[in-house]
């Protein structure tokens, strides 16, 4: 990336956006698993920042400690995880979930995961694995494509048909899998179904093999704010078995955190 995001470049200094930060947390964001360590050459590179502009960012991040370096390369330190747990402490429904979802792990001998809605992606914010030998290494703060994903479809659901309609006018169609849905209208009538019966089940649109179903998690006011999901191996846990055998447990493990978050019993 050779130049700056649409955030940084379409969003003059001003008394409500403060464009030092904005391009701190762009240094921030340039930290990823395919680039674990960076020269400032390559940060630069990468956020569209003078060398110079880099350097006083990243001297500062390492100052205050979410910084590390070796004298040529930068790496995040682990109190970067701080920004993070601040979000997910700040929701403490998390805390009250947890044990939840480890009861429907316990009993579905199944992966779960909870996430909530970022754009056209969702991030995981709490998943509890399943003791098998094979599990995805999918953790806190991954983020997929929601529109192929149950949890994704879900979330996408609970937006109204207009600002629904309109993230998906931007969203770039890919193929996956051979089960991947690459057609607009076909997407949006999956998105709609999930609304009108409550969950969605994908099978292995995003990846072979993997498949899951969701619900959503839902306020006082019905508002989608999460989603809750059982996820496992298509070769032994089949869609029929999914639907039949899993659904059940994931929709009563919903509603009892839902109602932890105000929702009406239903």
């Amino acid at each position: 990336m050779n130049s700056q995001t649409t955030e940084t470049k379409d969003h003059k200094p001003s008394d409500s956006y403060v464009q030092s930060f904005a391009r701190g947390l762009e240094v921030i964001r340039s930290f990823s698993a395919a680039t674990p360590e960076q020269t400032l050459s390559e940060v630069a590179a990468q956020t569209g920042l003078t060398r110079a502009g880099a350097r006083r960012i990243l001297l500062t991040l390492q100052t205050l400690g979410y910084v590390a370096t070796d004298g040529k390369l930068f790496r995040l330190s682990p109190r970067i995880l701080d920004l993070g747990f601040a979000y997910l402490s700040s929701l403490p429904l998390w805390n009250l979930a947890e044990p939840v979802m480890e009861d429907l792990v316990e009993e579905v001998r199944e992966s779960s995961s909870a996430a909530v809605l970022d754009g056209l992606d969702i991030v995981y914010v709490l998943r509890v694995p399943t003791h098998k030998i094979m599990r995805t290494t999918l953790g806190v703060g991954s983020r997929l494509p929601a529109c192929w994903t149950s949890m994704g479809r879900v979330l996408l659901a609970g937006l109204p048909d207009d600002e629904l309609q309109a993230r998906l006018q931007g969203l770039r169609m890919e193929r996956f899998t051979e089960h991947t849905t690459t057609d607009g209208d076909a997407l949006l009538a999956h998105i709609r179904h999930a609304r009108q019966q409550g969950w969605s089940l994908v099978n292995q649109e995003l990846e072979e093999g993997l498949i899951s179903i969701a619900a959503p998690l839902t306020n006082r006011t019905g508002q989608t704010v999460a989603a809750l999901n059982i996820s496992g191996q298509a070769n032994r846990t089949s869609a029929t078995m999914m639907q039949e055998s899993l659904l059940p447990a994931l929709l009563r493990a919903a509603r009892s955190i839902s109602r932890m978050m105000g929702a009406p019993r239903g």
